[in-house]
């Protein structure tokens, strides 16, 4: 469910969890376009006969594009209104504990850990933990830095 805030009132969610979004199903053909658009067609993501017989049982989602998932997922989170601009400023403290194979389901969850004055707007520094279904390790544990412009 999204929270949806307005700019002014942004601050009142310092340290509060956004809940989680929906599940998103990793499939091959995911998989294969963003190996054409990263340029990164290694067999472990692109050759499944060949990935069967690998150290995952199959092909897996680069770490990048499961990375690449937080910002369709983000919006799920939160909507903040009454702002011009919304940036994507970065990332900090990215890790990948575990892989996501083929078929495997992902969601995210959020917590915002902190708020910054930034000139003209804020910044948020953002808990981010990417889920597999099942799954013992995240995908993904990460902080994104979002930029607010009023």
């Amino acid at each position: 469910m999204t929270t949806k805030i307005a700019y002014e009132e942004l601050a009142t969610l310092v340290g509060a969890d956004l809940g989680y979004t929906d599940w998103r199903e990793v499939t091959q053909s995911r998989v294969n376009t963003f190996a054409d658009a990263a340029d990164d067609h290694q067999w472990i993501h692109t050759d499944p006969e060949r990935a069967a017989e690998g150290p995952f049982g199959g092909p897996i989602a680069h770490g990048f594009l499961t990375l690449s998932l937080l910002i369709p997922m983000w919006v799920e989170l939160l909507d903040v209104t009454d702002v011009t601009t919304k940036i994507n400023y970065g990332l900090d403290k990215v890790r990948f504990p575990a892989p996501v194979k083929v078929g495997d389901r992902i969601r995210m969850t959020a917590t915002i850990a902190e708020l910054t004055e930034v000139p003209g707007g804020v910044q948020i520094a953002v808990d981010v933990v990417i889920e597999i279904d099942g799954g013992a390790k995240p995908a993904v544990v990460a902080r994104s830095l979002q930029r607010f412009y009023a």
